[in-house]
């Protein structure tokens, strides 16, 4: 039973190391030990007020990252509708000047076609007036191969002109 109930002494020796050690850790001890847990507790504090700050200033950011990607696509989409405007206006340009010019090429082909036809109606008339002199010709030298015939010609015609 010994093991079970301390002597007195244990428990005064006990009890006056305890209060020594007590009175040493309230001296040396608490005072850094609170001190430190007070400056965690103050860390801790700041920190869940920077970490709330950085939370509000990223949800600011969000938000006008938001509009700013709102106003991109309408900048975008106004810059489209301007180019597809300007594709249709140079389209109809390119294709009003090529209906010009095919026209413009017609009349110049319509021109020529008929400055051709023109030089080869002189031509054809030139060379039907060479063949009917040609022919002419031969007639007058078959016909006036004798001598009589061209009396009779000349007389008949001198007697046609009257002066």
């Amino acid at each position: 039973m010994e093991l079970v109930t301390p002597e007195i002494g244990l428990v005064v020796w006990t009890a006056l190391s305890f209060f020594i050690l007590l009175f040493l850790l309230g001296k040396f001890a608490w005072k850094p030990i609170l001190g430190a847990i007070s400056e965690r507790e103050t860390f801790i504090e700041e920190s869940l007020r920077k970490a709330e700050a950085a939370k509000d200033e990223m949800s600011r950011l969000t938000n006008e990252n938001e509009a700013l990607l709102k106003q991109a696509r309408v900048e975008r989409d106004a810059i489209l509708a301007e180019a597809k405007k300007v594709k249709d206006q140079i389209i109809s340009e390119a294709k009003e000047a090529a209906h010009t010019e095919g026209a413009r090429q017609i009349e110049l082909a319509r021109i020529e076609i008929s400055n051709q036809k023109a030089i080869a109606m002189a031509d054809v008339k030139n060379q039907v007036a060479s063949l009917s002199l040609e022919i002419a010709e031969k007639i007058l030298r078959k016909q006036f191969e004798d001598q009589q015939k061209q009396d009779e010609l000349v007389s008949q015609l001198l007697k046609e002109v009257k002066l």
